[in-house]
């Protein structure tokens, strides 16, 4: 009986403790528990208020009322009910003795309390445009300058799915012009003859041009010198597999760097007026194959060998995706020129052509993969006098028939390096700073 007595005293003594204890305590209010942060709210708010540049028009028209006052109504409907705030513009001058000047203001209260947090925005004015300025390849030194696109009228294509030559070169002009001294369109296959005859078609500089194929597994050929026997074509195989090496030759003479779009580099020549009749087996009239023996010749005349001819295959399919390399990405980036970073290649380049045709890979576009290249630049060594210099290029893209000029564009900055000259615009009366003060109100 005293135990069960002793134990009810203690129970009474304890719980009397704990009444007096919770009696004095100071409990924290709700808001301190689980605090609104008002920092983050301000900052939300605001980025919300220029997700259409509204933000931005009205901090520099503060003086016009009906903008002005629907970005107060829009910061008031942004904003729960028991939040005030101010909000504040002030321009951004620059000038060392002060940075900051008011220009006006807006709230819906006129204390924020003793809670309140603030968030900061810089805008800029509408009319301010920022502008990168690309160095001209060929600018500091070692010619060229000149891009040469072909557009032959009188050529058809092969290989380039879904395109058409003349809207691929087109898109390439637009890409690829700003960072070229010229950049000519090559309307026919006569002004191809012109060029490859060493002849300027409107004053550019000839020497060391870029010239892109947009036919794709064509290339046009015109008619006359550079199709006749012993020239362009191989009367005992029948075949125009020797303009191929003519055009292998002028490429290492003129010091040009070839680019092929998409596909088996040089397996057909196109002209509509020299083959009226001649089709591709696939309903493409206006071209001859020339299968495999296009490109061995055009590596020989590269490599200023001998003429021969040589039908043997030499591209290969490497199994699922190939992947752009480290440097074509970071290229990718500093240019702005987003490929896809995986495509698919069945007509990939082996790396055996590196040795035998005196090659030097200076720019991978995709990594290798066994033996195998998917895309890259080729330049040709020369060594004269004990000197070893670059003498010709290729440029081969082995993807699988749709092109993608953005590809073509990348792999020439990437292997060029053209400088960008990004401008700063520092000019007085461009930037606004919105403050943003949020504080609370109500009950706790």
């Amino acid at each position: 009986m005293m135990r069960t007595i002793e134990v009810l005293i203690v129970i009474i003594i304890i719980t009397g403790a704990f009444i007096a204890a919770s009696f004095f305590a100071v409990l924290p209010w709700p808001r301190q528990v689980s605090p609104l942060n008002l920092r983050r709210l301000a900052f939300t708010t605001l980025q919300m208020l220029d997700s259409n540049y509204d933000l931005s028009r009205a901090a520099f028209e503060t003086e016009n009322y009906t903008i002005w006052g629907g970005l107060q109504i829009a910061l008031s409907a942004s904003l729960p009910p028991n939040i005030i705030y101010n909000l504040t513009v002030y321009e951004v001058t620059g000038e060392t003795t002060q940075l900051y000047t008011f220009i006006d203001s807006m709230s819906n209260a006129e204390s924020l309390g003793i809670t309140s947090d603030a968030s900061s925005y810089i805008v800029a004015s509408s009319n301010v445009t920022f502008n990168v300025v690309p160095e001209k390849i060929g600018e500091h030194g070692g010619g060229g300058g000149t891009l040469y696109i072909l557009n032959c009228s009188d050529a058809n294509s092969w290989w380039i799915t879904g395109y058409t030559a003349h809207s691929l070169a087109q898109d390439l002009y637009n890409l690829l012009s700003p960072y070229f001294h010229e950049t000519v369109m090559v309307q026919s296959t006569n002004q191809l003859a012109q060029i490859l005859d060493g002849t300027a078609l409107q004053g550019e500089t000839l020497q060391s041009a870029v010239v892109i194929n947009t036919c794709g597994e064509a290339v046009p050929i015109p008619s006359g010198y550079y199709s006749s026997s012993g020239v362009g074509y191989d009367p005992a195989r029948n075949s125009y597999a020797r303009y191929s090496y003519v055009l292998g030759q002028r490429v290492l003479e003129y010091n040009w760097t070839w680019v092929s779009i998409v596909g088996y580099p040089l397996y057909y020549v196109s002209n509509t007026g020299l083959f009226p009749t001649y089709q591709n087996d696939w309903g493409i009239y206006g071209m001859r194959a020339v299968e495999a023996a296009g490109l061995n010749a055009f590596l020989r005349g590269l490599d200023n060998l001998t003429y021969s001819y040589d039908s043997s295959w030499l591209t290969g399919s490497p199994s699922g995706v190939v992947y752009l390399s480290n440097e074509a990405v970071d290229s990718s980036n500093y240019y702005g020129v987003y490929p896809s970073p995986y495509q698919t290649s069945t007509r990939a380049l082996p790396t055996s052509i590196i040795s035998a045709y005196n090659l030097n890979v200076t720019t991978y576009v995709f990594n290798t993969v066994g033996n195998l290249i998917p895309a890259a630049v080729y330049r040709h060594t020369v060594t004269t006098g004990g000197t070893t210099h670059y003498q010709g290029a290729f440029y081969a893209i082995g993807l699988t028939r749709t092109p993608d000029i953005r590809l073509t564009a990348l792999g020439l900055l990437a292997d060029y390096r053209p400088r960008l000259y990004r401008s700063e615009y520092t000019a007085n009366g461009t930037s606004r700073l919105v403050v943003l003060q949020l504080g609370l109100v109500g009950g706790v």
